[in-house]
């Protein structure tokens, strides 16, 4: 079985920290990866998929030195290999013009204003980890306890 990978991207220890501990969760299934720049997650990507793994989650901050979050989750979209990676913007600092760019040329499945709620941000996680597995083909009965039922449940009767 291929490791499903969810790369958080921050260029803030602290941020990272708190995210991993909210995220704690799907450790026991889910590898977590932390990089505190666009290069680092760029290398650590192209190392999942060297490793013919799975890319299933990027949840990134929008003000980054050097590449902001949105450059690089427009970058992630136009690559087609992660065609199906769901994409999270988490930022305090984005504008409505910024917000609106992330949605049309990256392509976001959700965004999150800092601080975040953690259940929230554990309830959104689900979400989209259930919509990459589901969209990718992988059996789902491992997962099923951090999995979002409902919208298991919609996907496997849409397909019906």
């Amino acid at each position: 079985m291929s490791t499903i990978n969810i790369l958080c991207i921050d260029d803030q220890r602290d941020v990272l920290a708190t995210l991993r501990k909210d995220l704690t969760v799907f450790e026991s299934h889910f590898n977590l990866i932390d990089c505190e720049s666009a290069a680092e997650a760029r290398d650590a990507i192209e190392e999942i998929d060297q490793e013919g793994s799975y890319l299933a989650l990027l949840i990134c901050d929008h003000l980054m030195p050097k590449k902001n979050g949105i450059d690089f989750l427009i970058e992630m979209h136009e690559d087609s290999r992660f065609s199906k990676t769901k994409k999270l913007l988490l930022t305090g600092m984005a504008t409505h013009k910024d917000t609106i760019e992330a949605i049309n040329m990256a392509d976001i499945d959700r965004y999150i204003e800092k601080p975040w709620d953690e259940e929230e941000l554990v309830h959104i996680v689900k979400e989209l980890l259930t919509q990459f597995i589901l969209s990718i083909g992988i059996e789902y009965q491992p997962y099923l306890n951090l999995l979002d039922q409902p919208t298991l449940l919609k996907i496997l009767k849409d397909r019906t």
